[in-house]
């Protein structure tokens, strides 16, 4: 049970205190779409491809620079240049993806390979 608590600390440490999205990726019956969290950025502040299955989203989230730093009871927001690398569960097709980015979240949508389609089954449940 100490693993369960200790994750989300080792995972900060291991990014320390930079901008690091969070993503998701859910497959979908002919897509995988992955999203990732990116509050406060613009669009034009994003790079992102997609190569031999695997999405790259970069970027930098700029700060906004203050002269009047007093009055902070707790700073936790995080500025600076990112790159995530997500692997996908199954092929795709590359040059079909699309992308789109609104209130802070970028979905992507990947269509599975015609190959990766074909590898679907579907499986008939029986009642006992």
């Amino acid at each position: 049970m100490e693993d369960f608590w200790m994750t989300p600390l080792a995972e900060f440490g291991r990014w320390g205190d930079g901008f690091v999205p969070r993503v998701d990726v859910k497959e979908e019956e002919n897509n995988i779409v992955v999203s990732a969290e990116l509050p406060g950025m613009d669009q034009k502040d994003i790079d992102l491809t997609v190569t031999n299955n695997t999405v790259r989203i970069a970027g930098e989230k700029k700060h906004e620079e203050e002269r009047e730093e007093r009055g902070y009871y707790r700073h936790e927001t995080s500025y600076g240049s990112f790159e995530r690398m997500i692997d996908l569960p199954t092929e795709v097709e590359e040059e079909k993806a699309e992308a789109e980015f609104r209130n802070g979240v970028l979905t992507i949508r990947l269509p599975k390979s015609e190959e990766a389609q074909a590898k679907q089954k579907k499986i008939k449940i029986k009642s006992a």
